[in-house]
């Protein structure tokens, strides 16, 4: 009997991945968001900048915190996801961004940045399957926190009201991944649940400040300050700022991120709801950038090689956007502290120079690595 061979079945090939070009792509994507932002903060100093359309004014926000800060974020939860789909996020955030500076109706480029946060939220489904967390569970409440301000936005919520649950996306997002690392100094189970906590009474404050501005805004406040208690107590930060080099690097720009959260925290305890003036401008850029930017540098050294698959290597010269923008903020507070116009200005105008100090030293040492 003649046996006849079954035809060979076609060989299933693995959806195709982002590699390090197209991750670049998008990383590139979003540093456009930021340049554009940083073009927008210039108008609102009152400075000469190189584009001075009008929208602008209107998507300082959304361009920092969702388009750079959010194509970030999701970035590399992507990567982790091992999904293509998963990179809808970072795409949608970043082109989300940049459609809201051309003339189609606001609205389309809001839709997009939240139907890429959206993806995030299913991003952060798929890495709990696989490996379900505390950390885990509190940066996906994050995720939560994004897309319900990003659907705020779309009903023409203004961005004060928004902000706090902007502002809980970034500091859940960071305090899971802290928690993740804190395990290497073996915490005790008790502190794992009392982050939990704190990070889900920051979520519920955080959708109190829209319904009940005063108390809302001023729990949000205290419950920021008991996660920067948290982090103070249990981030292995606080026992390798005495190491030397990268550890010791990371570590002081931890330290200076829960400074600048403190600074918030405490804002808004004192002050509650904030919509504007002196008060509005130390919240808002004390998270955006003085703990947000912060903690990038901080981890820079390990996502940017896992994004690029591309070394940056530590060198003493990463202290010096450190410095330039610590000390940038500290002359823009003090100019709204004591409502010195000049000191304001200066000061913002040296966050710019700080920021684009940050990512050239940065390409820099990735380039010459």
């Amino acid at each position: 009997m003649t046996v006849v061979p079954a035809p060979a079945l076609p060989a299933v090939r693995p959806a195709r991945r982002p590699g390090p070009p197209g991750r670049l792509a998008l990383l590139l994507l979003g540093g456009a968001c930021l340049l554009v932002e940083l073009d927008a903060g210039l108008l609102l100093l009152g400075l000469p900048a190189p584009v001075t359309a009008e929208r602008l004014l209107e998507v300082h926000a959304q361009l920092m915190l969702v388009g750079f800060l959010g194509t970030l974020i999701s970035l590399e939860r992507a990567i982790a996801s091992r999904r293509p789909w998963g990179y809808l996020a970072p795409i949608s955030t970043g082109v989300g961004a940049l459609l809201m500076l051309t003339a189609l109706p606001l609205v389309v480029g809001q839709a997009v940045q939240a139907a890429g946060l959206a993806v995030l939220v299913g991003v952060y489904a798929v890495v709990w399957r696989r490996a379900g967390s505390t950390a885990l569970a509190i940066q996906w409440l994050g995720a939560f926190l994004a897309v319900g301000g990003a659907l705020l936005w779309i009903a023409d919520v203004p961005t004060a009201t928004v902000f706090p649950w902007l502002a809980g996306f970034l500091v859940l997002t960071i305090a899971g991944e802290r928690l993740e690392l804190a395990h290497i100094a073996a915490p005790p189970p008790a502190a794992e649940r009392a982050l939990l906590l704190i990070s889900c009474a920051i979520a519920a404050s955080a959708a109190a400040s829209v319904l009940w501005p005063t108390p809302g805004s001023e729990l949000f406040g205290a419950f920021l300050l008991s996660l920067v208690a948290w982090l103070l107590t249990y981030d292995v930060a606080r026992r390798t700022v005495h190491a030397h080099g990268l550890p010791r690097f990371t570590a002081v720009n931890l330290l200076l991120g829960m400074f600048w959260l403190g600074v918030a925290a405490v804002t808004w305890i004192v002050r509650g709801p904030l919509t504007d003036g002196p008060g509005y401008d130390i919240v808002i850029h004390a998270i955006g950038l003085g703990f947000a930017m912060s903690m990038v540098l901080a981890h820079a050294p390990i996502i940017l090689p896992a994004i690029l698959l591309r070394p940056l290597p530590y060198r003493p010269v990463l202290y010096i956007p450190t410095i330039a923008l610590q000390s940038a903020l500290l002359v823009r507070f003090a100019g709204d502290l004591r409502e010195v116009g000049w000191a304001w200005q200066a000061g913002g105008a040296g966050t710019v120079a700080a920021l684009l100090l940050v990512a050239g030293t940065v390409a820099v040492l990735v380039v010459r690595r």
